[in-house]
């Protein structure tokens, strides 16, 4: 999740809790790394390492990453000191890159309205280099292979696609990669949390990517498609064991020297609040102007539309719609068979010939959506806005015009994503298992987070998008409803702190998320 920060990324970041999360301990001396050394601690990864919320990196959303959380703790058991990329110029606390077009500053929920949008002002973070490896190397916006790339912080390549303003902050050499900055901080422990992105920008765009499962080139793979999993498995294998790579040269993994560590699997993309915040059935009486105006849209569009998909085997793409509670959106669906010369010759006696071949390219595809599609949480400002160069009265989104591929996952995009996924987290533990490493489930704890859960405190989380003040200090998520606020980075540090206790038998104490700052709101922007 946009490849822009992207990702998301996503985001999958939300895969955040197990049942019964401890969140606190009593006072114990008796804290210890166990088998772990945490001296020198490394975490590479994407947005959700970087500390990435609220659709940009901020200063103090930065200083809530998990693997800083985390360095916290270590600290109690012998960990060294841990350095994260530079926000000192974020003086404001806007978040984000002055001159880089797509990276807005920061959301937060305007009190005056109560509704979430990007904070005002001008971003003061520039891209002047660092020239620095530091022990937080997440990185917006990259997908797996991109971690081995060399290239990939040289400011050259930005206009071309081909670097990302974020590490271009802190690459230590045009030519060096982040895997390389990593490795040269010679870490005694590490997490790796990385591949969310390989499905999150096709996801967060509406599948407008490819699924490049067989292609086994991620050189020519673009911003918004899935990487296939026989590559994703082989470059994951050289993030922690090394090797070489046909494209890439030879590679020195995390775990090359004897580092111990966590590895997080990727966490189904499709139950984070980007995707199921925005109903599939929002369109009302009162959303159109009232009942009349539902009675008018069937009698000129809804109704002659159906009568004519129906004489072609296709009536159940629409019904009629009613005045007494939610209609579906009207949306194109790709897989389905097109029907735009039949709708054309259909309604060419009626409507003329220009109008019916417009008529039939708009709704040769067209269907309402149902339960099983997934409306983004963007799409949620287009619903009812006029398509560019579209007359009325075809000029609403979703309810007149059909949404289009990138408003809407449909049920087809949504099983190439969790086809890889699957596959992704198959060879994320099979690899960790050949080297001994600790495997954060996070694709199973978010099934848990969704539900809600409740801290020993007695303080209940949700998975919820921010929808008012009653769910102000409930949500896990910020407001770009893909990465977690601090409180859920807070819960993603204790999860992995439970991990290595185990693993490693070690004995560290859990944060409290209670703690830490939730929902930002500003009383006026």
């Amino acid at each position: 999740m946009k490849n822009k920060f992207i990702y998301l990324s996503i985001l999958a970041m939300a895969g955040l809790v197990s049942c019964e999360p401890e969140f606190e301990n009593a006072v114990d001396t008796n804290y210890t790394a166990g088998e772990a050394d945490f001296s020198s601690y490394v975490a590479i990864g994407n947005s959700l390492t970087a500390g990435y919320m609220d659709g940009t990196m901020y200063k103090s959303g930065q200083a809530n990453s998990f693997p800083n959380l985390l360095s916290q703790q270590f600290a109690t058991v012998g960990g060294g000191v841990f350095t994260q990329p530079s926000y000192e110029e974020d003086v404001n606390n806007l978040g984000g890159i002055l001159g880089v077009p797509g990276f807005g500053t920061r959301r937060v929920i305007n009190f005056a309205t109560s509704a979430p949008e990007n904070i005002a002002g001008t971003s003061t973070i520039t891209l002047t280099a660092q020239a620095t490896a530091y022990n937080n190397m997440g990185v917006p916006g990259a997908k797996s292979f991109h971690l081995l790339a060399p290239g990939y912080g040289n400011p050259a390549g930005l206009a071309l696609g081909q670097a990302n303003p974020y590490y271009v902050r802190h690459a230590t050499s045009n030519t060096s990669t982040v895997l390389g900055d990593a490795v040269s901080k010679n870490p005694t422990f590490f997490t790796n949390w990385i591949g969310a992105n390989d499905i999150l920008s096709y996801a967060t765009t509406g599948g407008i990517g490819v699924d490049q499962t067989g292609n086994p080139n991620p050189l020519t793979y673009g911003t918004n498609d899935i990487t296939d999993p026989t590559v994703f498995a082989g470059v994951y294998s050289l993030i922690i064991n090394g090797g070489t790579h046909p494209a890439f040269g030879t590679v020195t993994g995390l775990a090359q020297n004897g580092a111990k560590g966590v590895v997080a699997t990727i966490p189904s993309v499709t139950s984070i609040p980007f995707f199921t915040t925005v109903p599939y059935n929002p369109v009302t009486a009162a959303a159109v102007g009232g009942a009349s105006n539902i009675t008018a849209l069937n009698a000129q569009l809804y109704g002659p539309l159906k009568q004519a998909l129906t004489a072609f085997g296709a009536g159940s793409r629409i019904n009629l719609l009613i005045a007494t509670g939610g209609n579906p959106l009207l949306i194109k669906d790709e897989s389905l068979t097109n029907l735009s010369a039949q709708l054309t010759a259909a309604f060419t006696p009626s409507l003329g010939a220009a109008t019916a071949a417009f008529y039939g390219s708009v709704f040769g595809q067209a269907r309402q959506a149902t339960a099983d599609d997934l409306v983004l949480l963007t799409t949620s400002g287009v619903i009812g806005t006029a398509p560019t160069g579209v007359p009325a009265p075809l000029d609403k989104y979703g309810v007149t015009y059909p949404l289009q591929d990138q408003h809407i996952l449909i049920p087809s995009e949504q099983t190439a994503i969790a086809n890889a996924t699957n596959a992704y987290n198959a060879a994320i533990k099979s690899i960790a298992a050949s080297k001994g490493l600790a495997v954060a489930d996070m694709n199973a704890i978010l099934g848990v987070l969704v539900n809600g859960l409740r801290s020993v405190d007695g303080s209940i989380y949700t998975a919820n998008y921010f929808s008012g003040a009653a769910t102000e200090n409930k949500v896990l998520f910020s407001l770009d409803g893909v990465h977690p606020n601090a409180r859920g980075y807070a819960v993603i540090a204790n999860e992995i702190i439970k991990v290595i206790n185990a693993h490693y038998k070690s004995n560290m104490p859990f944060l409290n998320p209670s703690y830490f700052p939730g929902i930002n709101v500003v009383a006026t922007n």
